[in-house]
């Protein structure tokens, strides 16, 4: 068994930590969780979402999504409408509050962006990136 310090889980953990630190203070300044977040640049990129897509797209439990899709409607930051070819079907969208978030926050997103590449390095960012996805593309183990 490999040393608790060399656990690819665990390294993968202290990574998103260390990435995080250079977002966290923004987010924290809006109150705006992380995962709150992720699921609005979902939607900021995709339009619209069933909850399941969302889910998956963000890396969200649905159980735990069910609770930020209420805080984030709450908040006034998404809506929800029923899908035009299929009445059972729910669709969760940005509304203009969450629009102008973007707007705002843009620029300071761009800026820490730079700040972690300018220290991290432009061409191990990538190489990281294009490992990262051939890693989410193995298959698990099965039993």
């Amino acid at each position: 068994m490999r040393k608790f310090e060399d656990s690819l889980p665990l390294q993968l953990l202290k990574a998103r930590e260390a990435t995080m630190a250079y977002f966290r203070p923004l987010l924290q300044e809006n109150n705006i969780t992380e995962q709150q977040w992720r699921v609005l640049r979902a939607l900021k990129a995709y339009e619209e979402l069933e909850s399941k897509q969302l889910a998956d797209h963000c890396c969200i439990l649905s159980p735990s999504l069910t609770g930020i899709i209420k805080r984030l409607e709450q908040q006034g930051y998404i809506k929800r409408k029923k899908s035009e070819e299929d009445q059972r079907r729910t669709l969760l969208s940005l509304t203009d509050k969450a629009l102008n978030l973007f707007q705002r926050l843009s620029p300071d997103v761009d800026s820490r962006y730079r700040a972690f590449t300018e220290q991290y390095g432009e061409e191990k960012l990538e190489q990281l990136t294009r490992l990262l996805r051939e890693l989410t593309e193995l298959d698990g183990m099965s039993d």
